[in-house]
This record gives structure tokens, sequence and C-alpha cells, in this order.
């Protein structure tokens, strides 16, 4: 028999199918939330200190009431949550944080709840895929710069078109563009290129979010020695002249592009820095 599994909202336990909100809730209705997707391997959870701290940041700049100790309470929830699922091998965490119920589009309380998640992963380190996905552009959406665009917001729509639009077309996943028409990041990942040896991602500035993989791989080809430009403007013509194209996020770390239109790409690159990003998180 399958084991129960448990979430966490606000640091009581609930069975993973158990109703726990109603109609209210503003994360529903509104899409009133945030949330932060965490890599985690038995009880080490890897990068937590810079995922709290870009969803506090988040928190903040929306308005939310930020709670005192936040960042401890939701580091010992998790930690217990963990074990309380038994997820000791390569798990994945949702931390959703939303405003409480109350008001329309003008909420009527500030305050929030938090909600974790769990699930299971198929590898407890970073695993660079055998196959090489296949890529194209989504443009029927362009995705705009402003304060929100780098934190991940519960405003999800333009990531489902572009998730429908891949699927119709048989890909792994599609590039976004902002309205100038450069490259942004992919539907769940930044974007990186290598060309002639140097690594290139679009500036936060484009509207990519900022994640927290994308820092890592900034600071592991620093570690080893690669040159990299963290604030470039990438065109549909610098993705056909790469070397190299892969995209990076929390759970999987790298994942290398072999295709995108006739073009067909190697992963030199990205094989050296998976191993650097493991080296590196998983130290212990």
């Amino acid at each position: 028999m399958k084991p129960e599994e448990y979430i966490s909202l606000n640091g009581e336990l609930f069975l993973k199918n158990e109703a726990i909100f109603s109609a209210q809730n503003r994360a529903f209705k509104y899409g009133d939330s945030l949330f932060e997707t965490i890599h985690a391997n038995g009880t080490e959870i890897q990068f937590l200190d810079q995922h709290l701290n870009r969803i506090s940041k988040a928190m903040r700049t929306i308005g939310m009431v930020y709670p005192s100790n936040f960042k401890e309470k939701v580091r010992t929830d998790i930690t217990y949550l963990i074990n309380k699922n038994k997820a000791f091998s390569g798990t994945r965490i949702r931390l959703s944080v939303f405003r409480n119920d109350g008001g329309l589009y003008t909420p009527t309380d500030n305050t929030i709840s938090y909600l974790i998640e769990t699930s299971r992963l198929d590898h407890d380190h970073y695993h660079l895929n055998k196959k090489g996905l296949q890529i194209d552009i989504y443009q029927d959406i362009k995705k705009t710069n402003g304060i929100l665009s780098q934190f991940k917001t519960g405003n999800s729509l333009l990531f489902i078109m572009a998730g429908n639009h891949k699927k119709k077309l048989q890909l792994d996943d599609c590039l976004l563009l902002n309205e100038r028409g450069n490259l942004v990041e992919s539907i769940s990942s930044n974007l990186f290129i290598v060309k002639d040896n140097i690594l290139l991602t679009p500036g936060t500035d484009s509207g990519a979010v900022s994640g927290i993989m994308r820092e890592q791989i900034i600071e592991a080809a620093i570690n080893l020695g690669i040159t990299i430009y963290d604030d470039c403007d990438l065109s549909v013509d610098d993705l056909l002249n790469a070397d190299e194209i892969f995209l990076t996020n929390a759970i999987v770390g790298i994942n290398w592009v072999v295709a995108f239109q006739e073009r067909r790409f190697f992963n030199k690159t990205a094989k050296l820095l998976i191993e650097e990003l493991n080296r590196t998180a998983f130290s212990s």
C-alpha cells in the first residue's frame, strides 16, 4: 500500500488529497500568490536561503505583510514535511505564499498563508539530460519587463499558453520573447547560449525571472574560468549562430538543447557546468 503523503499549511499537516481552501481563496480567484520550486536531497535543501530571499523580496514588493521569523518557520516546516513524507531521495518542494481571503481586486487583508508540498524526483543530484531538447519560439504573447517579471507568481497564463504551443508542436520547450523581440527565457527555465567559448544569458531587465539556478550557473562559470556576460540582448539569430544552448532551473540544474529549427548543438560546456554545480551543491 502506498504510504499517505502530507502537505503543510502554515505549519499544520493535512493529507495531500484533503480539501483545505474555500472558494474565497485569493490565489484561486485572482492569482494573488507567489511560489518557489526548490530541490532537496534528503533533508539537505539546495540554495534554500536564496529561494527564501527571493520570495521575501517578492512579498514585500506586492504589499504582503511579512511575518516575523518567516524564513525560520518555513525552513523548519520544510524539513519536518520531508521527514513526515519520508522523502529522502531527490525531492521537489513547492512553497506557495498567498494573500489571505478578503476583498475583490483590492484586498481587505494583506496577511499571508503559506503552503508546502513535496514530490519525488527521479534523481537525487542534478542530472544532465541524455537526450537533448528540441525547442522553438512562442511568439503570440510577449513577456513584459516590470517589477513583477523577476518573480514567480500565480499569474501563469503566458507560460500555460506557451506550454500548449509546445505540446501542439511536439517539442520539449519553447522560448519567450519580450516586447523588443529579444529572447527572455523558456517556459520554466532561464536561457544560456555558448558562442566561441563565451557564455551569454539575458539580463533580468529583459523580463527574465531572476533564477536561483541562473545565479549558480554564473558562479560555476566564473569558478571554471569561463567568460560570462549576464546582461545580453539575445536574438533568434544568436540562437542560430550558437555553439551550445541550454536551459537552467532549480530542479533539473541544466537541460541541454540539441535542436532549434534546423540547427543542431553540442553540450560540452553544459557537461562541465553541471559537474561543477554538483560539486558545490552537494559538497557535504
